[in-house]
């Protein structure tokens, strides 16, 4: 029997759970939609950190559904290139090798979250209901254990003395995976590095920091001119054992945290909130326990390839040595040389297993 209450009860207001409830918009159900701080403090308080986002096409059409997409300020990814500094090899993914106009886009999480909470029609609740038909966790960190990579990442919005076009830039360096962004001229920067390291260069001196990170990345992109805000987020990998409970489903961070190395955390949440809507939009229950099994299974292949795929990549970015170096150079100068995989690896990173032939 299904409780009293709304039929659905998100928790959480971040991108998951917008977008969750705004994929519900005209279904048969009462959805309720809370987060633990208050109405006023989210509309009036401090906007938040600085924190690029690199949304995929594939959610770009997600977005598009949701029509939170018009009006979003974000800067197109058409050119991915891949590199290590101080050896050879080094691949390019394009959006023609993908089939797409651009292989993603870069957004700030601020614009992104208040874009899909100005489009919700309910207002965002402070309490929640006793019960539910069915609770959707969608509030924050994974429950089950974590496996810290032992890194914390260093964000950053830095101009470089030539302005960013519409090429991202990932390099291997000895710290850590170096990702450079193109954001409205600028470059967003997520530099994974020891956590010692991190916290003293989110406090030196600006000059300091630019100078660091003129080392890391070369001088292809120009000299680092000014560095705009900085923060530091320590790294994990979480991942629940279930994506389901009793009355109970998971999405985005509630089911998954994920390494920036690939960028894949807040697409994976967005294609979590989209599915979960299709299971639930018609369901007559949408607690029953067949119903979230449904979800759950529909999940499985994307989000255990995703996860998979990303560990693996942080891992050969984080290892060092000379054979490990050489191992890398020759895998990047082999992705460049065949384009199938280069087309496979970039359709798979867009869309999930759908990249399959």
């Amino acid at each position: 029997m299904q409780p009293a209450g709304p039929d659905i009860l998100i928790r959480g207001a971040g991108p998951a759970g917008c977008a969750l409830a705004l994929a519900l918009r005209g279904s048969r159900h009462s959805v309720v939609l809370v987060d633990r701080r208050s109405a006023s403090a989210m509309r009036d308080g401090p906007r938040p950190a600085f924190r690029p986002i690199a949304l995929s096409h594939a959610s770009r059409l997600i977005l598009e559904r949701l029509d939170a997409w018009r009006g979003l300020p974000v800067s197109p990814i058409e050119t991915v290139q891949v590199s290590q500094r101080g050896r050879f090899g080094r691949t390019q993914l394009t959006a023609r090798d993908a089939g797409v106009p651009a292989l993603g886009y870069v957004v700030d999480y601020g614009a992104l979250l208040e874009g899909l909470r100005r489009r919700l029609t309910t207002p965002i609740a402070e309490h929640e209901p006793q019960a539910a038909g069915c609770v959707v966790h969608a509030e924050g960190a994974a429950a089950d254990a974590g496996r810290p990579y032992g890194q914390h990442a260093v964000v950053a919005n830095v101009r470089f003395s030539k302005r960013a076009g519409t090429t991202a830039h990932e390099r291997f360096t000895p710290e850590g995976p170096l990702a450079l962004l193109p954001f409205d001229g600028r470059y967003a920067i997520v530099w994974s590095m020891s956590p010692a390291r991190a916290e003293a260069l989110a406090a030196c001196a600006p000059n300091v920091f630019l100078r660091a990170l003129a080392e890391a990345a070369g001088g292809a992109l120009g000299w680092p001119e000014a560095l705009a805000e900085r923060s530091v987020h320590p790294l994990s990998l979480r991942v629940r054992r279930t994506r389901v409970a009793p009355r109970e489903a998971f999405i985005g961070n509630a089911a998954q945290m994920l390494h920036p190395v690939a960028g894949q955390g807040l697409n994976l949440a967005l294609r979590d909130a989209w599915t979960l809507a299709e299971v639930l939009r018609e369901a007559r229950d949408p607690g029953d326990a067949a119903v979230l099994g449904r979800y759950a299974r529909a999940r499985r292949a994307d989000a255990t390839a995703t996860v998979g795929i990303t560990d693996l990549l942080a891992q050969v970015f984080v290892a060092r040595g000379p054979l490990v170096g050489a191992a890398r150079s020759l895998a990047l100068a082999g992705l460049e040389v065949l384009p199938p995989a280069r087309r496979f690896f970039a359709r798979r990173m867009i869309y999930g297993p759908s990249a399959f032939p």
